[in-house]
């Protein structure tokens, strides 16, 4: 495909103000919202064929979200789009100012392979809101998934104004290229860097959703009994490929041993004492993150989990006992079924432990105290901060989410994402009469004393 070609036909398209207006974008929301209910079926294939999702977990986590995002964006998008009036000082007299929010115009997605459905779609919606074109890139990883995305949109959008492009490494390399008005990227640190560089040629803005090294504080004061079916629900779902999931636990000592009990107890309630049995447990991508995986497990001290199966892209929910930070699994994201253990007797330890790494895309801290959790609301860095919860985040449309500095940056989710794919245009609207001399030269004392008078009261209107 032409890349260059098709970037140009969308631009020729959205200078056509063919997006810009209410009903223009409320139909296509509503269009997306039609085709997607339509293909349930075939699009929970896809991830269970992916990644060996079952309905469940496929509803749950991308097919759900998404249907529910559509609809909330349908109920709230004329409001969203209404100038948003500003307070206008004195110093303006008799002028009224507003923002508003006007499409990017050209505009590129490229999704990540772990949820493939719900990050194509929940982007693009945000996208279709503002008023943008947009291209797609699915991950080639999730080709079941790429390939029913690419069914979907292609088959019943004009290619002008939204169109799915299912290529490879390659392809995605030569499309980043081109010139766009804003990028929207989810998906690993490295990808993410190259595509900076690349959208920094041409001055393109970017919102980078990335993952890391994210921390689960346990402190004593939790109910461990919850704390445990939190915490493995939220690791293992997707098999722990999954941005926002714990990528290790500190644990306060006193209570560590018994939280490990829990965990135990809690995979063997959730998916069996033999987890490969089960449907509710999903696979690895492929052989390459598989054997990645079984690498950062190797020589560690597992003490619940650690079967493989190659052939089946298993690997078992496995709990390891960490006393070396300098260890290959705490050198980089795990993005699998593995969770190290740390224990710590001063919260001040574990939060080294935390500042040693990048800065994490979420913290989650499960406790009962506080002045620990105000401790972590005030003091801690991190692109989110969950309290005595796991992941759920990711479902609450009204709360913003997103990395900060090597997690990646900008807000997504609900109106978040609406905002990201809009820029806000200041607009100052000024009347002819009447026009006070004061600014006009040649100026005089007098001017300047009405000028400071001016500046005293800027405020008061």
């Amino acid at each position: 495909m032409n890349y260059a070609e098709l970037v140009a036909e969308q631009r020729q398209y959205f200078a056509t103000k063919s997006t810009l207006s209410y009903n223009f974008r409320i139909e296509q929301l509503k269009h997306l919202l039609f085709l997607i209910n339509k293909h349930e079926a075939a699009i929970l294939a896809a991830l269970n064929q992916d990644l060996r999702k079952s309905d469940l977990e496929a509803w749950g986590t991308e097919f759900g979200v998404v249907i529910t995002e559509l609809k909330y964006y349908i109920s709230k998008l004329k409001k969203w789009m209404q100038p948003q009036s500003l307070r206008t000082p004195i110093f303006h007299f008799r002028a009224n100012s507003y923002v508003k929010k006007i499409p990017h115009g050209n505009t590129l997605i490229i999704a990540p392979w772990n949820y493939p459905f719900l990050l194509s779609i929940r982007p693009l919606i945000g996208a279709i809101a503002a008023g943008n074109t947009t291209i797609v890139k699915p991950s080639e990883n999730a080709p079941a998934t790429a390939s029913v995305l690419e069914s979907i949109i292609n088959t019943n959008f004009n290619k002008a104004y939204l169109h799915v492009v299912n290529t490879n490494a390659e392809g995605a390399k030569n499309l980043i290229q081109q010139q766009f008005d804003y990028i929207f990227y989810t998906g690993g640190g490295i990808v993410g860097k190259l595509i900076y560089q690349a959208a920094a040629k041409n001055l393109t803005p970017v919102t980078l959703e990335l993952g890391g090294k994210n921390p689960c504080v346990i402190d004593a004061t939790a109910n461990l009994d919850i704390t445990a079916s939190r915490v493995v629900w939220g690791k293992f779902n997707n098999s722990g490929q999954t941005c926002v999931a714990a990528d290790y636990i500190l644990v306060h000592e006193s209570v560590k041993k018994e939280l490990i009990t829990k965990l135990a107890t809690r995979i063997i309630t959730f998916f069996g004492k033999d987890a490969q049995q089960s449907a509710d447990y999903g696979r690895i991508l492929n052989d390459f993150h598989f054997e990645r995986i079984c690498k950062l497990m190797a020589n560690e001290e597992i003490i619940y989990g650690g079967k493989t199966d190659k052939s089946d892209k298993y690997i078992e929910p496995t709990i390891i006992e960490l006393n070396n930070l300098e260890s290959p699994i705490m050198q980089e994201e795990i993005f699998g079924p593995l969770l190290p253990i740390i224990s710590y007797s001063d919260i001040n330890d574990a939060l080294k432990v935390i500042n040693q790494h990048p800065t994490p895309l979420v913290i989650y801290l499960f406790a009962n105290n506080k002045n620990l959790m105000n401790k972590f609301v005030d003091e801690t860095s991190s692109g989110d901060l969950v309290i005595n919860e796991t992941v759920l985040h990711f479902g609450n449309l009204l709360m913003p989410i997103g990395g900060k500095g090597s997690s990646g940056f900008g807000k997504m989710q609900g109106k978040y994402t609406y905002d990201a794919f809009s820029h806000n245009k200041s607009v100052l609207h000024k009347r002819f009469f009447p026009d006070l001399p004061i600014r006009y030269p040649p100026y005089t004392a007098s001017q300047l004393n009405k000028l400071k008078m001016l500046f005293k009261y800027f405020f008061q209107r």
